[in-house]
């Protein structure tokens, strides 16, 4: 196959294109903007998180409904954001709507056990092949818990873990995520860097990050901080993607990071809250084959509800068991969630489900993939199950590092905008990276592609 040389882009028409496509977006989003003059005087920021933060204002949604979104001012769209990967399901669905409101009705919160936690319990470990399980209220409070129950088990306090890859907005895990490119250093050695304001050094410095792909680097990070006396207890690591876009690990990477980890006792979490549920019915474990010792759910586990979960080794949770850790928090297992997370995994996500994702997938990628060769624009294809971009580089990303040196912020901004004015909701700031839900149509995804189609043409008139 001949290889091709992508042409130089217009960085001028960019900045017409995207002046042009914002002008009509805020016409469009009136509505949103009286909301977040509305909300600045309670919200912070008018936003209830700041990755919903965007200028000149957020675009306030009303309703969904399988895969389609209703703005407040009643714009009907496509939705390809998709609660960041949690709605996988699609939108209301009603297997998993009439769970909840039965539910409901018989009582919304006990702080007490129920048979549905029992239930969704044994079909994780059905999926995930690991025996413990525990619950949470959200990916963050997963892999908080996670680490500290690594931590009991090795009596280690260092953490390792890939260097621009986010694991929840606890102190632990801000470490070393949207570095710019200039700051990032010595892939050998990186700094441990606090991730925004209010987290101590003293405890970011207690996590190490290493890159991506790279197991012969991490074996030398771990082998220098043996020798330093400080042996991380465990490695947290997002395993079958790195989450820039879409960053594939290489094939034998996972199996040399599990090879390391049991070399030197070190306990190896899959950080699955985007990945679980949404690339196959036993995430990356079930996907590429490798076991860890421990591994973190959340986002599409709930339906749409906010829960969380923990699956681990008998060895790496005993200490939760015999209670030298303390796992608690009044939600855990809330019934609600239970009863959400017993319906989507049993009833909702089947084999049949997954087999309709890869289709859609396969179908975006090729087609997305066939109009960068038409037009010859830097960039590629990639992705796995409901998950896939377009990443606009001219070398395979591999890591952050790779993934800062090429980055193109103007072209993806544009490509938002274009997807927003017509019908395709997106998550802002992404490296056109899509979630499609079991409620997508090949109808669905040619909106998408007919959008990255008018782009690529514009782009290159």
């Amino acid at each position: 196959m001949a290889v091709r040389t992508p042409i130089e882009l217009d960085r001028e028409r960019i900045a017409e294109l995207t002046a042009r496509e914002a002008t009509k977006l805020d016409a469009n989003t009136a509505g949103s903007g009286r909301m977040y003059e509305r909300a600045s005087h309670a919200l912070s920021g008018g936003v209830a998180s700041s990755y919903q933060l965007r200028d000149p204002w957020p675009i306030y949604l009303e309703r969904g409904v399988g895969s389609h979104v209703w703005d407040v001012d009643g714009t009907e769209m496509i939705d390809f954001h998709n609660g960041f990967g949690s709605m996988v399901q699609g939108h209301a669905h009603p297997v998993i709507t009439e769970a909840v409101t039965r539910r409901m009705q018989e009582g919304t919160h006990f702080a007490a056990p129920t048979e549905d936690a029992i239930v969704v319990a044994e079909e994780l470990q059905r999926r995930w092949g690991l025996p413990q399980w525990r619950y949470t209220n959200s990916g963050s409070e997963a892999t908080m818990d996670a680490i500290r129950i690594a931590r009991a088990a090795t009596g280690r306090d260092t953490i390792m873990k890939i260097f621009g890859s986010y694991h929840g907005h606890h102190d632990y895990v801000m470490v070393s995520i949207g570095v710019p490119y200039a700051a990032i250093g010595d892939r050998e050695n990186y700094e441990s860097l606090p991730y925004g304001g209010g987290i101590p050094k003293s405890v970011s410095d207690l996590t190490i990050p290493v890159p991506f792909n790279d197991a012969p680097a991490m074996e030398r990070r771990v082998e220098a901080l043996a020798a330093e006396g400080r042996l991380p207890a465990c490695v947290i690591m997002e395993a079958a993607m790195m989450n820039l876009g879409v960053v594939l690990p290489e094939p034998g990477y996972l199996e040399a990071v599990r090879a390391i980890t049991k070399k030197h006792g070190i306990i190896l979490i899959f950080d699955e809250v985007k990945t679980g549920m949404t690339i196959a019915a036993g995430g990356a474990v079930e996907k590429f084959g490798v076991t860890p010792d421990m591994v973190t759910l959340a986002k599409a586990l709930g339906g749409g509800l906010p829960i969380g979960a923990i699956g681990g080794t008998d060895e790496a949770m005993e200490c939760v068991r015999d209670g030298s850790v303390y796992q608690v928090g009044t939600y855990n297992g809330n019934p609600l969630g239970m009863a959400a997370a017993r319906a989507n995994l049993i009833d909702v996500l089947t084999p049949e489900a997954y087999a309709h994702l890869d289709a859609l997938n396969d179908y975006m990628l090729d087609r997305c993939s066939t109009i960068l060769e038409q037009h010859n624009l830097p960039g590629y294809t990639v992705g796995i199950s409901s998950k896939g971009c377009v990443t606009f580089a001219r070398d395979p990303i591999v890591d952050y590092e790779s993934f800062k040196a090429q980055q193109d912020g103007e072209l993806c901004d544009l490509a938002w905008l274009y997807n927003m004015n017509r019908g395709v909701f997106m998550t802002p700031g992404r490296e056109e990276e899509w979630t499609l839900s079991i409620a997508h149509t090949i109808d669905d995804c040619a909106r998408f592609v007919d959008a990255f189609e008018e782009m690529a043409s514009d782009l290159t008139a």
